[in-house]
């Protein structure tokens, strides 16, 4: 090979690894963000705020984020693949169900219990600020909750197919679930220590076997009957 042959690819050599540099160096910085935003919300996230508080250039930081938006939309990605990679993935080795949503819902009370991030749920923290905030973050925040919801009444609907628990609107259950997980990690916050019991004692008001409904066939009475 000849000497301008070796300089192009030590140049690509040098790219790659300035390159990784960077992809290293987003990552981290996004997941601090996270980490903030579940404290203080994303609107007190800066870029002078995060430059301070990893040591490193506001001119550095901006050249990989641009701007406060995209700051903020790579916060919640962030957040995102640590919740998959903490409450989703592991419960997806569950048979699809009741098993698979109890491993759902049993993930996500550790994720609160012992906190992913120091404000304890990312959503929780951030969902309300943006619900009128037409945007790339909203969009994010809302995208995310979605697929939550959706997996929730997914394992409803199989459990139903399955014969393990009696019909039920899921989507409507997935809705209640999730607002009882919601109040759960605020009551924690706040040193509740029966949170997470009251959250599963409304949980498993979902999951009787057909048959066994007892003599209220409205399921969302008796979800109200737990909060009472």
């Amino acid at each position: 090979m000849n000497e301008s042959g070796n300089r192009s690819d030590a140049d690509a050599g040098t790219t790659d690894r300035r390159l990784l540099r960077g992809a290293r160096a987003r990552r981290g910085i996004a997941r601090h963000a996270a980490d903030v935003a579940s404290l203080e919300g994303l609107n007190g996230l800066s870029i002078g705020r995060l430059a301070t508080d990893l040591g490193l250039s506001k001119s550095g930081i901006q050249t990989l984020f641009g701007t406060k938006e995209k700051l903020q939309t790579a916060a919640v990605e962030s957040a995102r693949e640590a919740f998959l990679d903490a409450v989703v993935r592991p419960a997806s080795s569950a048979p699809r169900g009741v098993a698979r949503f109890r491993a759902l819902t049993e993930h996500w009370v550790a994720y609160a219990e012992a906190p992913l991030f120091p404000g304890g749920c990312f959503w929780t923290a951030n969902l309300a600020d943006f619900d009128s905030r037409p945007g790339a973050v909203r969009d994010a925040l809302f995208g995310h909750h979605q697929d939550w919801l959706a997996a929730l009444a997914g394992e409803l609907r199989e459990a139903v197919r399955n014969g393990e628990i009696a019909d039920l609107d899921a989507d409507l259950a997935a809705f209640q679930i999730d607002a009882v997980l919601g109040s759960a990690n605020i009551a924690l916050r706040i040193g509740d220590n029966e949170a997470v019991h009251k959250a599963r004692r409304v949980i498993d008001g979902f999951l009787t076997p057909p048959g066994h409904a007892g003599e209220d066939p409205d399921r969302a009475a008796s979800v109200r009957q737990e909060l009472a």
